[in-house]
């Protein structure tokens, strides 16, 4: 059984607690969206499913129902034991207290070697935990987080758009990535001042560039974007020779955003083997 707007409110008041803003606290209060989410991940019982910031158990009771194996973590110690409460009676749910950003990824998800991260993100702390996850956690091979559409939006941009940046190139080099849905802010508690969207996100089999090391490319990725309206030239200069871009078949004179993962990578090889 999923929460409805009215549960959400009854187990806040009857625990005295509230929306914690440091948390990035906003719970999904609609069974509709909830269910949706869950179909969307396209979920099976032989799945097994890691959610971060599960919260009271919207989402969780979502994810049960698709019969997949779902550990729920949440890093609110006041809420942890409701949350425990509302999914006492679902067998293959497993909640986790602990901070998404420092939890020993490797032991946790040693049940199997692919996981998918079902997830309504903290606004606060989407980002660099998709990143990061992307980065260190091969074990996850898939994603469907729920993120600020504008945070939506730069995973999954094209180059030559103002949305591209080092986060569409550092998603890109791991994964491929898009949007399968909006989420209005009226679905949720406390109600936030934007609208929210749902991105898929799926590992490649290798990265998008071989043979370089994820370091160098991201280095030269956010180098390249600390100033993006700056040509090439003037971010890398100190970076990048001009024999250099030639190779790579770029122009010192385009822009941080004219570049797909590819070309980036192309940078990356060249450089590296020059310190070689």
């Amino acid at each position: 059984m999923t929460l409805s707007r009215r549960d959400i409110s009854d187990l806040l008041t009857q625990h005295g607690l509230a929306p914690r803003r440091e948390f990035g606290q906003n719970f999904v209060a609609d069974p509709n969206t909830v269910r949706r989410i869950a179909r969307l991940a396209k979920l099976s019982p032989t799945d097994h499913v890691v959610e971060i910031g599960a919260g009271l158990g919207s989402l969780t009771t979502a994810l049960a129902e698709t019969g997949a194996a779902v550990t729920a973590i949440e890093i609110d110690h006041g809420i942890v034991p409701v949350l425990r409460s509302v999914v006492a009676d679902l067998e293959r749910v497993t909640v986790i207290e602990g901070d998404a950003q420092e939890l020993p990824w490797h032991e946790l998800l040693a049940a199997s070697t692919q996981w998918v991260l079902v997830a309504n993100l903290p606004y606060n702390v989407g980002t660099p935990l998709v990143l990061d996850l992307l980065d260190t956690v091969p074990e996850i091979a898939r994603m469907l987080v729920m993120v600020q559409r504008e945070v939506a939006e730069r995973i999954v941009a094209s180059p030559r758009t103002s949305a591209y940046g080092a986060i569409t190139v550092k998603v890109a080099y791991w994964a491929t990535a898009r949007i399968v849905g909006y989420v209005p802010s009226t679905v949720f508690v406390p109600q936030p001042k934007v609208e929210s969207a749902l991105v898929e996100i799926t590992r490649r089999p290798t990265p998008a560039v071989a043979d370089i090391d994820p370091t160098a490319l991201f280095t030269l990725v956010k180098a390249g974007f600390a100033h993006r309206r700056k040509m090439l030239r003037g971010t890398l200069g100190g970076l990048v020779t001009p024999e250099q871009f030639e190779q790579a078949g770029i122009a010192p004179t385009a822009r941080a955003e004219e570049l797909d993962v590819h070309a980036w990578g192309r940078l990356t090889v060249i450089t590296a083997a020059a310190k070689k």
